[in-house]
């Protein structure tokens, strides 16, 4: 059971294992739902399934790369959200990460057809507001 909010949160956990600690069958159902999220976000985002290869080594490559681009993806957007204490925020979007990098994109590359010095733009705090519009607040 959790508190939050002055609500009580529980959640009934069941397994067949009848000799499974319960410690055990929780931190199964925790990495059983990182791998289903993990699966969906590489769907979902990074093309996991829009491969047409049919050669083992370049479906290997391509499953790979697409893991690879998530955990990268993950691992920015838990670096960029530390707070004071050095914990990262619990809930990574990996949508609002694609938002943010696309904004970033368009934004230098209108400074570039404006010929405006990006590296004064980039500095600022608009430019950090501007890539982050759109973005989901997790």
């Amino acid at each position: 059971m959790r508190e939050a909010n002055g609500k009580t949160a529980s959640a009934l956990l069941f397994s067949t294992d009848t000799d499974c600690a319960a410690l055990d069958i929780l931190r199964y159902y925790k990495a059983r739902f990182q791998i289903e999220f993990l699966f969906r976000d590489a769907k979902q985002h990074t093309g996991l399934c829009d491969c047409q290869a049919t050669q083992q080594e370049k479906l290997d490559f391509h499953f790979n790369a697409s893991l690879t681009a998530l955990n990268l993806l993950r691992l920015e957007d838990r670096q960029q959200n530390l707070d004071a204490e050095g914990n990262g925020r619990s809930v990574i979007s990996i949508a609002s990460g694609k938002i943010r990098r696309f904004n970033a994109h368009l934004l230098e590359r209108f400074s570039r057809h404006l010929k405006l010095d990006f590296s004064t733009i980039k500095c600022s705090q608009a430019f950090a507001d501007l890539c982050s519009y759109g973005a989901i607040a997790a």
